[in-house]
C-alpha cells in the first residue's frame, strides 16, 4: 500500500514537471536570446530588491493574517511560528505543487499545545494518542478558510479591471484564458463532470450512514468535522477588522512586487500603476496552475498578456516574467529554507 501511494505521487510529480517544461518550451522557443541578454543587463537591479523585500513582507503578513485565524483554536501559536509554516509551505511546493498546504498545517500541529489530560487519556488505562489543540484537521479548515478569501479577493481585482478597463484588458481574458477553455468543455466533458459531482454526492451520503458501524467512516466524520469548526474559526476572531487590514496589505505588497518590477525595465517605463495591477492578477494566474513552483505557467501567462495588450516585444515580456518569476522563486527558497533550519532548531 505504501508502494502504490509513493508510486502515484511520483507519477503525479513527473506528469506536474513535465507540465511545466511544455510551458517553458512554448514560453521560450521564439526568444532571441541576444536581445533576452541584453533586457537582462537593461534592469536596475534595486528595484529588483525592493520587489523581493515586499515579497518578504507579504510572507510575514500572510502569517500573522493566518495567525489570527488559529489563535482561536491554540493561543500559543506565536508570530514567528505563522511565519516559519508559510515559508516552509512555499518551499515545498517547488517539490511538489500545493503540498506546501499540507506541510505548513503540520508545522503548526507540531508546535501546538496538548489539549488538557481528561481530554487526551485513555478510559481504558492505555495511554491515548494526543490531540493538540490546533489538531491537523482544524488547521486545515483555517487554511481553506485563508485560501478562499485570497480567490475572492483576486477575483474582485479581476471584475474591477474589466468594468472600469473593459476595452483595455477585456479582450485579453476573454480570447486569451475564456475561450480557449471554453473549446475545451464540450458537451460530452459536462457530463462527466456532472456524474462526477454525483458520485461524490452519493459516497458522501454512505460515510454519513455508516459513521457508527465502520472506523473508517467515523475517522472521514470527524476530519470534516475539524476541517468545519476550522472554518468556523472565523466567527471567533477578537479582531476581525485586524484580519482584513492583513488581507489589504498583503494584496499592497503583491501590487509593489509588480510595480518594482515593471520599473527596473527602462522598455516598460510608460506602464502605470494600474498596469502593474493587471500583471499582478495574470501573474496570480499563472501561479495557480499545479506545475512545481510555478515554473512555465506564470512565464507563459505574463509574457502573452505584454505581447497581446500592450505590443510590447515577446523577449521583454520574457524578461519581465523572469524577472518576476526568479526574483519571488528565490525569495521563497530562501526564506522557506531559513525557516526550515529554525524550526529544526527549536525542535
Amino acid at each position: 500500500m505504501a508502494e502504490n501511494r509513493k508510486l502515484k505521487s511520483i507519477i503525479r510529480y513527473v506528469l506536474s514537471a513535465a507540465v511545466a517544461v511544455v510551458l517553458m518550451y512554448f514560453s521560450f522557443r521564439e526568444v532571441k536570446w541576444g536581445d533576452f541578454v541584453a533586457g537582462l543587463r537593461s534592469c536596475r537591479w534595486g528595484w529588483i530588491v525592493l520587489s523581493m523585500s515586499a515579497g518578504i513582507m507579504a510572507f510575514y503578513l500572510r502569517g500573522l493574517r493566518w495567525r489570527e485565524l488559529l489563535l482561536p483554536l491554540d493561543g500559543s501559536i506565536g508570530r514567528i511560528t505563522a511565519f516559519n509554516a508559510i515559508n516552509i509551505g512555499y518551499l515545498a511546493n517547488f517539490i511538489f505543487p500545493r503540498i506546501g498546504e499540507f506541510v505548513r498545517c503540520g508545522v503548526i500541529t507540531n508546535n501546538s499545545l496538548p489539549q488538557q489530560a481528561s481530554d487526551t487519556d485513555g478510559s481504558d488505562g492505555h495511554s491515548a494518542i494526543v490531540r493538540k489543540k490546533a489538531s491537523y484537521d482544524k488547521v486545515i479548515g483555517t487554511v481553506v478558510l485563508e485560501r478562499s478569501w485570497d480567490m475572492v479577493t483576486m477575483l474582485l481585482f479581476l471584475v474591477a479591471l474589466l468594468v472600469f478597463k473593459w476595452d483595455e484588458f477585456g479582450g485579453f481574458f476573454v480570447d486569451e484564458m475564456w475561450h480557449p477553455m471554453q473549446q475545451n468543455l464540450d458537451f460530452s466533458l459536462w457530463w462527466v463532470v456532472a456524474g462526477i459531482v454525483v458520485s461524490i454526492a452519493v459516497l458522501i451520503w454512505v460515510i454519513v450512514a455508516t459513521r457508527t458501524k465502520f472506523r473508517f467512516s467515523e475517522k472521514i466524520c470527524s476530519l470534516f468535522g475539524g476541517v468545519m469548526l476550522g472554518l468556523g474559526s472565523c466567527m471567533k476572531m477578537r479582531r476581525k477588522w485586524v484580519f482584513f487590514v492583513y488581507t489589504a496589505l498583503i494584496w499592497l505588497m503583491y501590487w509593489t512586487m509588480s510595480a518594482a518590477t515593471m520599473t527596473a525595465l527602462p522598455d516598460l517605463e510608460g506602464l502605470g500603476p494600474v498596469d502593474a495591477l493587471f500583471l499582478m492578477v495574470a501573474g496570480s494566474f499563472g501561479w495557480l496552475v499545479p506545475v512545481p513552483g510555478g515554473f512555465g505557467a506564470f512565464h507563459f501567462i505574463v509574457s502573452l498578456a505584454l505581447s497581446t495588450i500592450y505590443g510590447i516585444p515577446f523577449e521583454m515580456g520574457i524578461v519581465f516574467a523572469t524577472l518576476s518569476h526568479e526574483s519571488q522563486a528565490i525569495t521563497m527558497a530562501v526564506c522557506g529554507g531559513i525557516s526550515y533550519i529554525c524550526e529544526s532548531f527549536r525542535k
